[in-house]
Parts: structure tokens; sequence; C-alpha cells
């Protein structure tokens, strides 16, 4: 029997945030302890919070946006590369044979980081070097995704990765919760938020692999 695996971090108010984003709040609107006729909670966070997507559009002015999104890419066999500890510049050698693969999860240090949530946005966390990220092109992956809320290393000039993956339409899953995972080849589930309006350059996600 399959195991699905939920690698979707909750939207919260005390989640880490990429500096620079909007914060997140959630309320209560409407609740039937204050004399209300039903619960209605309200929710107010950037696109990139959480477990989320880019889109081509998040760095590429006109191009696809989120709602548009081929939903082949975000379904489908699936390999998670683990990576060693020790690395926080994630070069091409990491990356292992791609044969018959379209879609990459990195698991790294970054998946311990989401056991202290207290401590706030890390810019110590581990990224693709603009060599990976063409490299991952080159052989034809479609989604890309890492266990922390950037692919790219913080304040990254230019945004070389970002443009990179973007720009051959290759999506791209930040802040997948990989703790639980292992290594190896799975089914990727990914649905993202659909919304119109805005830049539509992202969207949280509600992410799973299924063992195959």
């Amino acid at each position: 029997m399959s195991k699905l695996y939920d690698i979707t971090v909750g939207i919260s108010s005390d989640m880490p945030i990429y500096k620079g984003d909007p914060g997140v709040e959630v309320n209560s609107f409407k609740a039937i302890a204050a004399g209300s006729t039903a619960n209605v909670s309200q929710l107010s966070f950037g696109v990139h919070s959480g477990t989320h997507v880019d889109a081509p559009n998040h760095f590429i002015e006109g191009a696809r946006r989120v709602d548009a999104l081929d939903p082949k890419k975000l379904m489908g066999r699936c390999r998670v590369i683990g990576v060693p500890d020790d690395v926080v510049a994630l070069s091409p050698e990491y990356v292992g044979d791609l044969d018959g693969v379209e879609r990459v999860l990195f698991k790294t240090r970054n998946s311990a980081f989401w056991n202290t949530p207290e401590d706030g946005f890390r810019t110590d966390f581990t990224y693709l070097v603009p060599e990976t990220a063409q490299m991952l092109v080159d052989n034809g992956i479609v989604l890309v995704g890492i266990d922390y809320l950037s692919i790219e290393k913080s304040g990254s000039p230019g945004h070389p990765v970002h443009k990179t993956l973007l720009g051959s339409e290759v999506v791209i899953l930040e802040g997948a919760d990989l703790r639980e995972v292992e290594p190896g080849d799975y089914e990727i589930i990914c649905l993202p938020i659909k919304y119109h309006g805005g830049g539509g350059d992202g969207a949280p996600a509600r992410t799973f692999l299924r063992t195959i």
C-alpha cells in the first residue's frame, strides 16, 4: 500500500517569512462563540509564504502567471535527492543521474530549520548555484523544489537561478517540508491556489508525495 506524505508547511502567524515579504495574519472574522451563526476565518499573507510555487512572472515581466501553469508539470513521478548536510552551495555534482526524471526535490540541511520556526527567517540556507539550474534545464526538468523559502542564495545579485529556471518555464517549488521523507522516487501532487489579479507570480501550494 502506498504512503502519502504531506510536505506542506502550514500557514501560521509564527512561521518564518522571507525577508521583505508580507507578514502572515490568521484571524477569526466571525465566530459562533461570539454570537455569529457560523465560524469564518480571514487570512492575509504574501503568495510566497510557506510551501509555494514560483511562476515565470515572478522574475520575468509578462511571462506565464501562476493560474496558467501546466498542471501536468505539477503532478507525476518525482525524485527526492538527498544532499549532504555540509553542503551549502548545491553544485551539479550533487544532482546525480537524471535519466527518466522530470521533477526533482532537494532534501538538504534546510529541512531541520522547520524544527525551530521561532528562529525566524534564516539566510544561511542551502541553495542552488546557477550551474545547477542550467543543468536541470538542459536535462528537461519541469519542476524543481527545495526545503526552504528560496531556491537561490539570499540576496543573490540578478537572481540568475530563478531567471534560468523560470525563463525555461520550470516550476519552482519552495518551502517543502521533507523532514519525514527519505531520498528516492515518489509521485508528487502539487496544488497551488488559483487566483486572479496581482502579479500572478506565485501561490501557496498544498503538496503531497506518494510512494510508488
